[in-house]
C-alpha cells in the first residue's frame, strides 16, 4: 500500500535549497538524518551537488537503496548543461530505482509503455485500478519533474480504484537529459499522443507545478478530457517568474520585454547570477538548457508562451485548482486571475492548503496523501452531480 510522509522542515535559509530538501525527503524517499547533516552546509549549486553525492554513495554502501536513489537523482537537480555528471547520475538513479522496484513490474502489477511522438517516444507507466474501476487519471509533472517521484501516487490512485497513467513529455526527465527533446508550450501534441496510442477516454487529467497551466492547455484542445486538476496555480510562466520581486522591479521588467530591451535583461540576470543568487541562477540556467534558449532575454520571451490567458475561453471542462499558501515560487492569490479567465468552464474549484496542514509549500509538498485524496473526493464529486443531472 502507498504511503506518504507528512511535515514541513526549516533546513536551509535560501528558499529554493529548503524546497528542494524537503522534496528529498517528503518525495523522493531520503531520510531526515541525512539531509539533516548536510543542509546547512548548502550554500551554492556546487555544495549541493558536492552533499548529495556524499550521502547518496553512503547510503549505497549501507545497502540503503531507496535513499541511494534520492540522494542521486537529487544531485543532478542544480547540476548545470554541460555538466556530464548531470546525465551521469540521472541514469544512475533511474536505473537503481527500476531494479529496487523491479517486482512491480514483473508481477504485472505495473507496465510500462513507449509512445512515439515525433522523433522520440514518451515513457508512459500504468497502474490499473484496483477493485472496482471509478476512473481515468493521466498524470504529469511540470517544469523540472521526474515521472519517477510521481511512481507511489501512481500507485495511489490504483488502489482507491482508478486506471492510472503517469507520462513524461517534451522537456521532462529522461525525455530532455536522454533524448534531448525540448519543452513545448503545446501540450496538447503530447497528451494527444498519449491519448491515442492508450486509446484512452474520459479521462481526468493531473498536471503538477508548470503542469498546472500545461493540462489546462491540452484540455483547452482535447473532448476526452473531461476533468482538470491544475496542481498550482499557474496562469502565465513569465509572470510566475517576476511575481514575487518587488512591484518596481516587475514594472521595470515588463517595460524591459515589451519593448525588446535585451541587453539590460540579461545584463541584470547574469549580475544576479555573478552576485551568487542561487535562485535566479536556477531558474535561468535549468530554464535556458529545457527550453533551448541561447540568452536570459530569449528564455523569458518564451516564456510568455506557457500561458492559459489566450486559450483559457476554450476550456469547457470541470476544473480544480490547488494552490499552496507558501509557494516559494508562486503567489496564491493570482488564483483570482486564473479564475476570471476561464470563462467557459463546466465548474471551478479551489484548494489552497495551508501551514497548519503542512501543505503550504509548493505542490503541497508536506502532506501529499491529503492533496491527493482531495483530488479523489473532487472527482467523485463531479462525477455524482454529473450523475444526477443525467437521471
Amino acid at each position: 500500500m502507498a504511503k506518504f510522509k507528512m511535515g514541513s522542515y526549516k533546513l536551509n535559509e535560501n528558499p529554493n535549497f529548503n524546497f528542494q530538501l524537503n522534496r528529498v525527503i517528503m518525495w523522493d524517499g531520503g531520510r531526515l538524518e541525512d539531509v539533516n547533516k548536510i543542509a546547512k552546509d548548502i550554500h551554492s549549486s556546487n555544495d549541493w551537488k558536492r552533499s548529495m553525492i556524499t550521502i547518496g554513495d553512503e547510503a549505497n554502501k549501507d545497502g540503503r537503496i531507496e535513499n541511494a536513489i534520492a540522494y542521486y537523482r537529487m544531485s543532478e537537480f542544480f547540476m548545470y548543461d554541460g555538466d556530464p555528471d548531470k546525465k551521469k547520475y540521472y541514469l544512475l538513479a533511474t536505473k537503481m530505482f527500476y531494479e529496487y522496484y523491479s517486482d512491480y513490474f514483473k508481477s504485472g502489477k505495473v507496465k510500462k509503455y513507449k509512445v512515439p511522438y515525433e522523433d522520440i517516444e514518451l515513457p508512459v507507466i500504468f497502474a490499473q485500478a484496483e477493485k472496482e474501476k471509478k476512473g481515468t487519471i493521466l498524470l504529469h509533472g511540470g517544469n523540472d519533474s521526474y515521472m519517477e517521484e510521481f511512481f507511489f501516487s501512481m500507485l495511489y490512485f490504483a488502489e482507491q480504484g482508478y486506471d492510472a497513467y503517469l507520462f513524461e513529455g517534451p522537456g521532462q526527465g529522461g525525455v530532455i537529459r536522454v533524448q534531448e527533446k525540448h519543452f513545448t508550450y503545446e501540450w496538447e501534441k503530447p497528451v494527444k499522443a498519449v491519448l491515442d496510442y492508450l486509446k484512452l477516454n474520459e479521462v481526468t487529467i493531473i498536471g503538477a507545478s508548470l503542469g498546472g497551466m500545461l493540462a489546462p492547455r491540452a484540455a483547452a484542445f482535447e473532448d476526452r478530457i473531461k476533468r482538470v486538476i491544475a496542481w498550482s496555480v499557474f496562469t502565465n510562466f513569465a509572470d510566475v517568474l517576476i511575481g514575487t520581486r518587488p512591484k518596481k522591479v516587475q514594472s521595470i521588467f515588463n517595460f524591459c520585454m515589451k519593448h525588446n530591451l535585451s541587453f539590460i535583461i540579461n545584463t541584470i540576470i547574469k549580475s544576479k547570477i555573478k552576485k551568487g543568487d542561487e535562485l535566479v541562477k536556477w531558474g535561468f540556467f535549468h530554464g535556458m538548457y529545457a527550453y533551448e534558449s541561447k540568452t536570459p532575454f530569449e528564455y523569458l520571451k518564451k516564456m510568455n508562451q506557457y500561458q492559459i490567458y489566450n486559450i483559457a475561453d476554450k476550456i469547457k471542462q470541470d476544473v480544480l485548482i490547488i494552490g499552496a499558501k507558501k509557494d516559494h515560487f508562486i503567489d496564491y492569490r493570482t488564483v483570482g486571475l486564473e479564475i476570471n479567465a476561464l470563462t467557459n468552464v463546466k465548474s471551478i474549484t479551489v484548494r489552497i492548503f495551508t501551514e497548519q496542514e503542512h501543505g503550504e509549500a509548493h505542490c503541497n509538498l508536506g502532506n501529499l496523501q491529503l492533496c491527493l485524496d482531495t483530488m479523489i473526493e473532487w472527482i467523485q464529486m463531479m462525477k455524482k452531480r454529473d450523475k444526477v443531472y443525467q437521471l
